[in-house]
């Protein structure tokens, strides 16, 4: 690269793309896809600047690797050139599984096939067209590499990627209490015996950094609105592929169509390497195309759900902390059905319930402290931090929503 390249971030100011490798990975249409899938998939609907995507998310993970990298540099660590920069392309590649919405259709349009699944598998196909230049950075990637510290800082509970998102989506959804100190967070990461870990002296950081991450679940990514409107979405792309398995012809993309048609495993996908191809066509603009012509759709379902969508008149939706019984699920959903006037076979297009559960925590896939005298102690345990053994407890709330009115049947 004759110069290096910098783009303008609007968190993090300049941020530097520092090899002719990188910059032709970001150049590649499979990341170029990234800028057309929002990062927070319908969030918007309740922060309207929350259309940030998994684009700026990525560079902007690959920008604070590599300020951490720097920081453990100069504390002593040494980290070659080559595990450098695989480093910024396993966390620059981390999300590049991810499919329309991101989280919001995982379990819908791919019958339950995890994002992290389809990012490895892009990133081996990657390594494929770039002659085997990847292989470091995959191998890392999968936890697979003998200095773990670099695959901690990719994939972990202090990890890089959690550190961008915590960020950026409270610079873009305006929730400041999400707000955590990443820089000094980084600054007080260390390397011993191979293990990522904090010093001491940055315990209190990280328990901020727990509990703004708790209080974005609740504030953002599991908002009662947000649940609603992706139950909506799920539940129409189901009804989408229902008619479509049917023999219904669909004037929508041909990759859309093609997943409508299919019900595919993660083993199919790895039989067969066209479908990841044609997965990776797909982004968030082939579903709104769909809904803005299924809103004249004759199929009522299609065409009540997607005007919903397009007029944001979304589910009613009751969020509690205890769970319904059968009995007052069975009457929400009778009183829902005598209302909107549908067949009974429909109604869990236009009724759903369920769980959605946050935890700040977790003790099994430790943070571990360095402390001042030498041992390293999980962050639960140390000092008096009692706040982080609550934010361990997975905390569950039970929802149910349901459609307000519909436009009668043909």
């Amino acid at each position: 690269m004759k110069s290096q390249k910098i783009l303008n971030d609007p968190v993090y100011g300049f941020i530097t793309i520092p090899s002719e490798l990188i910059f032709a990975i970001i150049d590649h249409p499979y990341f170029q896809r990234l800028r057309r899938i929002r990062q927070l998939g319908l969030t918007d609907f309740v922060y309207p600047g929350a259309l940030h995507t998994r684009f700026h998310h990525a560079l902007g993970a690959m920008h604070l690797m590599s300020i951490t990298l720097d920081n453990l540099r100069i504390k002593g660590t040494e980290i070659s050139d080559e595990e450098y920069e695989a480093a910024l392309i396993a966390i620059l590649l981390h999300d590049i599984g991810h499919g329309p919405f991101s989280h919001a259709l995982e379990y819908s349009l791919l019958n339950g096939i995890p994002h992290e699944e389809l990012s490895l598998m892009t990133i081996e196909l990657l390594n494929e067209q770039f002659g085997g230049k990847l292989d470091l950075a995959l191998t890392i990637f999968k936890n697979q590499y003998d200095r773990k510290f670099l695959n901690q800082l990719v994939s972990s509970q202090l990890d890089i990627d959690r550190l961008d998102y915590l960020q950026r989506d409270c610079f873009f959804t305006g929730v400041s209490e999400g707000t955590i100190g990443a820089d000094r967070i980084i600054k007080m990461m260390a390397v011993n015996d191979g293990q990522l870990v904090i010093e001491e002296k940055g315990i209190y950081s990280i328990e901020n950094f727990l509990s703004a991450r708790r209080l974005m679940y609740w504030q953002v990514y599991l908002h009662k609105t947000t649940v609603s409107a992706e139950k909506m979405l799920i539940n129409l792309i189901q009804r989408a592929k229902h008619l479509a398995q049917s023999g219904m012809e669909f004037h929508v993309t041909e990759e859309f169509e093609f997943f409508m048609k299919n019900q595919l495993s993660l083993e199919d996908f790895k039989r067969q390497p066209q479908l990841l191809e044609n997965f990776l066509q797909l982004d968030d603009f082939d579903i709104w195309g769909a809904i803005k012509l299924w809103k004249k759709s004759e199929d009522y379902v299609l065409r009540n759900i997607s005007q919903m969508f397009l007029t944001r008149n979304l589910y009613k939706i009751n969020l509690v902390n205890d769970p319904f019984s059968l009995s007052e699920l069975e009457q929400l959903k009778s009183q829902t059905l005598k209302k909107l006037n549908i067949p009974k076979e429909d109604i869990d297009y236009f009724f759903s319930s369920g769980t959605v559960s946050n935890y700040g925590y977790v003790a099994k896939d430790r943070i571990n402290i360095l402390t001042k005298s030498g041992d390293v102690v999980d962050v639960a345990s140390a000092a008096d931090l009692p706040n982080i053994k609550v934010m361990s407890k997975i905390v569950e709330k039970h929802y149910v929503c349901r459609a307000k009115k519909l436009i009668l049947p043909n």
